[in-house]
């Protein structure tokens, strides 16, 4: 069970490579954000090979996460919650996650049957130049590189979600 926190972010445009580094600044991998105008990612070991990636497939709004043979692991979808922000994602085969933050909050707790708690992210800031995840992994059931698919997810979703918010907005 790995308990080291790793560091990784997104690029403002959201496309080009970023670095997956951990407590110790030493990098571990990269991401690899494929587009600014078709949400994805792949997260690559140090190697460059891909391990896990996460999209959306057209036109659904459920992030999509797949391992390094193209063969789909997971599906992460919103959850609706009065002053909160939840999050369901379902690991075929090995269980379902739920993703929770309190209203206006920086940090994210992955619990496996809602008591469970088997991760946590949260949006930090000062150690990258641009806006930065630290996530730490209490459990063995899913790799490092599948929790940064989901961070990145809900990070996917969240931007979607404020720019359909802006677009609605125009429109009026």
């Amino acid at each position: 069970m790995n308990q080291e926190p790793l560091y990784f972010t997104d690029n403002f445009f959201s496309t080009g490579k970023t670095d997956i580094y951990n407590e110790q600044k030493e990098k571990i991998g990269e991401l690899d954000l494929i587009s600014m105008f078709s949400s994805g990612v792949d997260v690559l070991d140090q190697e460059g090979n891909i391990r896990i990636s996460g999209r959306f497939p057209f036109l659904s709004s459920k992030w999509k996460i797949y391992d390094h043979q193209a063969q789909e692991i997971g599906s992460l979808k919103s959850k609706f919650a009065f002053f909160a922000e939840k999050y369901e994602y379902e690991a075929y085969g090995r269980d379902i996650f739920f993703i929770k933050s309190e209203a206006f909050s920086k940090l994210y707790e992955i619990y496996k049957e809602e008591t469970n708690l088997v991760g946590k992210f949260e949006r930090v800031s000062g150690f990258f130049s641009s806006p930065a995840f630290k996530l730490t992994s209490y459990t063995d059931q899913m790799s490092s590189q599948e929790l940064i698919a989901i961070v990145m997810g809900v990070n996917a979703i969240q931007k979607r979600r404020r720019s359909n918010g802006a677009s609605a907005g125009a429109t009026t």
